[in-house]
């Protein structure tokens, strides 16, 4: 379902970690970007680290012959309506020339095995409406797609 394609020479993905931030933070930037958002603040490379070495934030990095093209992001949440944990997936990013080679399968298949090992019976995200290769792809995937609508509130 979820590793379809056979990926290209030099693909892995891995688990990322402190020295793995500042392709993180390069990446984020892209993605925040592609979703016309603002950029990261200056001290997200510290907040990702803490995040990542506290247990709040899981991450992978996906990396081709060497260089980090896309990284998943995913936090443990509970729903009081199953009355489970589920895991979220924050992020799944790869960079413009890294996309249609079956990437992003084996990147949310890293989060999907991590979701089976923490017990959760769930995998659950979202994306934004206008993007419509995205919700292809997660269609082809056989994902259930909810019809809601995403609010931010600051407090």
């Amino acid at each position: 379902m979820l590793n379809r394609r056979r990926p290209p020479a030099g693909w892995e993905v891995r688990p990322a970690g402190a020295a793995d931030t500042p392709a993180l933070v390069r990446l984020c930037a892209a993605h925040a970007a592609y979703e016309q958002l603002l950029p990261p603040p200056p001290d997200h490379g510290v907040r990702l680290t803490d995040a990542m070495a506290a247990g709040r934030l899981r991450a992978w990095l996906g990396r081709l012959r060497g260089d980090a093209v896309g990284y998943a992001s995913a936090t443990v949440d509970f729903s009081t309506l199953a009355g489970a944990p589920f895991l979220h997936l924050d992020c799944l990013y790869l960079e413009p020339a890294a996309r249609g080679m079956g990437l992003g399968g084996d990147l949310l298949a890293a989060v999907a095995g991590q979701a089976r090992a923490l017990g959760c019976a769930e995998l659950q995200w979202q994306t934004p409406a206008w993007n419509a290769d995205a919700i292809c792809f997660y269609d082809r995937l056989g994902a259930t797609r909810l019809e809601k609508q995403r609010y931010t509130l600051a407090v």
